[in-house]
């Protein structure tokens, strides 16, 4: 049987217990860094845009390392950073650099539809990234350019959806892997392609809604079963990089207040994306859009962690080296053009990035 005294100590503990925790859940521990200001940003990208157009090649595209020459995946992401930092095809200092790298896209363009160049070994990368790019670029490009465009863009979208029927099991059915014909899916490619489909459909390309649907289900079916972010395929443990790719391609696809959504943009927060991260850069990518969109608290609380990110690993040339294993191989170009689609959020010059 507990005393007089006892139960007061007991009391004025537990007290003193739940004001600490009040505290604690209404006021954070530490305020969030201020981040770079507005200026630093531009200043980055201005720097980050200068070295790409002195990378791109004679024949407009731009080089990955690990292919040793050029590929339709670096050469969009290039054309896509001077877009969405407010450059124009065929306008301005970097007009011509933008019309020859979308000509470079349409120019390797195969037989079937895909749009490749140096084959690795995931060539649906390259075609979602580049199906992407002309969507976003469609209306933009001169009249000489127009219609070379948009059939090349059609004859991309149509690939994806071929892709997307091949018959694979229930648990992989509704999104994409490395091939167009693989049997299985993954979502960091299926990322892409979906991202590719929302921006086609937008500008009035022909996309069923029941394909949006399905790869909006195997997205979710991604999410491992403690509801927290996103994994590689379902069934695997979340990451940051796959929980950016999970929170922007649900987002895009309408399902901004699905339980999904809110517990990766939780979990991004819980662990956020770091430098050394694998697949840094394709993450920052996919999670500064991603938790743009989210808006309020969660986009000032990611901000300056992700911008302090990329402007403190931005090399004096204007470029970002990889700074793990897994992203060493592409190159300089990649990761810059990477990063400058991050950093550029803010301006919503591309439709993606619009709230």
């Amino acid at each position: 049987m507990i005393g007089f005294a006892s139960r007061f100590q007991f009391a004025a503990l537990h007290f003193a217990l739940c004001t600490i925790h009040f505290a604690l859940c209404t006021f954070p521990l530490r305020a969030a860094p201020p981040g770079p200001s507005e200026k630093d940003v531009d200043e980055s990208i201005v720097r980050a845009l200068r070295y790409l157009a002195q990378r791109q090649q004679p024949a407009g595209g731009w080089n990955v390392d690990a292919f040793n020459g050029e590929a339709t995946s670096a050469t969009s992401l290039a054309v896509m950073s001077f877009l969405a930092s407010g450059h124009t095809p065929g306008e301005g200092p970097y007009g011509e650099a933008i019309n020859r790298g979308v000509q470079f896209v349409i120019d390797h363009q195969e037989s079937n539809g895909l749009l490749i160049d140096k084959r690795g070994h995931g060539p649906m990368y390259d075609h979602g990234i580049s199906t992407l790019m002309l969507a976003e670029v469609s209306g933009m490009v001169p009249e000489r350019q127009s219609a070379a465009t948009r059939k090349a863009l059609e004859r991309a979208i149509k690939l994806i959806l071929a892709s997307q029927a091949i018959l694979k099991p229930a648990s992989q059915r509704g999104g994409w892997r490395y091939n167009p014909v693989s049997t299985d899916s993954d979502l960091s490619v299926t990322g892409w392609q979906l991202l590719a489909l929302r921006a086609a459909k937008d500008i009035g390309c022909d996309v069923p809604a029941e394909n949006i649907d399905l790869a909006i289900d195997y997205v979710k079916h991604c999410s491992p079963r403690d509801g927290r972010g996103f994994g590689y395929q379902p069934g695997n443990p979340a990451t940051p990089v796959l929980s950016g790719t999970g929170l922007l391609a649900l987002q895009v696809c309408g399902q901004e207040d699905c339980a999904e959504v809110h517990r990766a943009a939780e979990y991004l927060a819980f662990r956020p994306l770091r430098y050394k991260d694998m697949w840094y850069f394709y993450g920052v990518y996919y999670t500064t859009i991603g938790m743009y969109k989210r808006g309020g608290d969660d986009w000032k609380n990611a901000r300056p962690l992700l911008f302090l990110e990329l402007l403190n690993n931005q090399s004096p040339d204007g470029s970002w080296q990889a700074g793990n294993p897994s992203e060493m191989p592409w190159g300089r170009n990649y990761c810059t053009a990477m990063a400058v689609l991050a950093l550029s959020v803010e301006y919503e010059y591309l439709p993606i990035y619009q709230r």
